[in-house]
């Protein structure tokens, strides 16, 4: 690899376009042009962010170090494949693929070849989830909440590996255990596929998790709580806000007492806060540094596929209550 790491990006969309945005000027590593399928895009983007676009995937290749994978999920496998098999590091967006035998073929390739998979799981380089991770300690019951307007970009696969699998890379982040039984429903509305889904999910720490992910609500909403012994959290991920409803120390003095309790006699409120922060930047900003060897990558392979394994479940157990979806996971089964 090249003293200063050369990142290139495939795919170019409204999405890979912020990923060329950053990339072009972030410190650490030199940006070594893009490829889009559409020329017409491609010139978008040349106009727009004044830089250099490949006329083919195999000529970005030669000329980068590392590659940014921002093409539809269904093509997830076969692009990255192609750039592990030439020895260049890469980075998925998430999710890793759109199957567990995809991700464990893309995993070992990477070791074969000696290269590193970063996947992105954006949200956890959020604002509220950066604040909140330091007061986390065994949740025992969590519920995530994420709303948005139906778009036509990620209607490609099911709303379980399009937007709630955000959410259970989280969960299984904020938890620390493995998923160990999961229930769910969900229905399609305006695709073939799930548009909306919910699912209770048992972790093996006895942590008990609600999840919902809808594609096709009025208004935007992206909420967390978490539950503890040592009290409440509830963040907000789109405005990268939180709160902690810490329990005193004194609590079992206070319930002795006998008397009546308010409530800012038992908690103390905590406004969770850390450094401000583009949250794709920031991610970016992880790969770039765990290329240079400065950080060991914050979002594996491994990482991305167990979040995957989860998600599917949950898509199989709509199935199952709802057998005219087999096979609908995602527009190209």
């Amino acid at each position: 690899m090249s003293a200063t790491p050369r990142v290139g990006v495939v795919g170019a969309g409204s999405l890979g376009f912020h990923h060329v945005r950053l990339l072009r000027d972030l410190p650490g590593a030199t940006f070594a042009g893009f490829f889009d399928a559409s020329p017409e895009r491609a010139q978008h983007v040349t106009k727009e962010l004044g830089v250099d676009a490949a006329t083919g995937f195999e000529e970005l290749l030669g000329a980068c170090d590392a590659v940014s994978i921002v093409v539809p999920t269904p093509a997830h496998h076969a692009v990255a494949k192609v750039a592990i098999e030439a020895g260049k590091h890469v980075f998925i967006e998430k999710p890793i693929t759109v199957t567990l035998e995809q991700a464990d073929e893309l995993i070992a390739l990477a070791k074969t070849r000696g290269v590193m998979i970063q996947i992105g799981h954006i949200e956890r380089f959020n604002r509220a989830v950066r604040a909140a991770l330091p007061y986390v300690h065994e949740p025992r019951f969590v519920d995530s909440e994420r709303l948005a307007p139906f778009s036509p970009r990620g209607s490609d696969v099911a709303v379980v590996l399009d937007l709630m699998i955000h959410d259970i890379d989280l969960l299984l982040t904020l938890v620390g255990a493995d998923a160990s039984e999961i229930s769910a429903v969900g229905v399609p509305v305006l695709t073939p596929m799930l548009d909306i889904a919910n699912a209770r999910v048992t972790f093996t720490s006895g942590a008990v998790a609600n999840i919902t992910a809808s594609r096709i609500s009025r208004d935007r909403k992206r909420k967390i709580r978490i539950f503890q012994h040592s009290g409440y959290m509830s963040l907000d991920l789109a405005t990268g806000t939180g709160e902690y409803y810490k329990l005193k120390n004194n609590l079992p003095e206070l319930i002795a007492s006998g008397k009546p309790l308010d409530m800012a006699e038992v908690v103390d409120r905590v406004t969770l806060d850390a450094p401000e922060g583009e949250p794709l930047k920031l991610e970016l900003e992880s790969f770039v540094a765990a290329l240079n060897g400065a950080s060991p990558v914050v979002v594996s392979g491994e990482d991305g596929r167990t979040a995957l394994a989860v998600a599917l479940k949950i898509v199989g157990e709509i199935e199952r209550t709802l057998p005219a979806l087999a096979g609908k996971r995602h527009a190209y089964a």
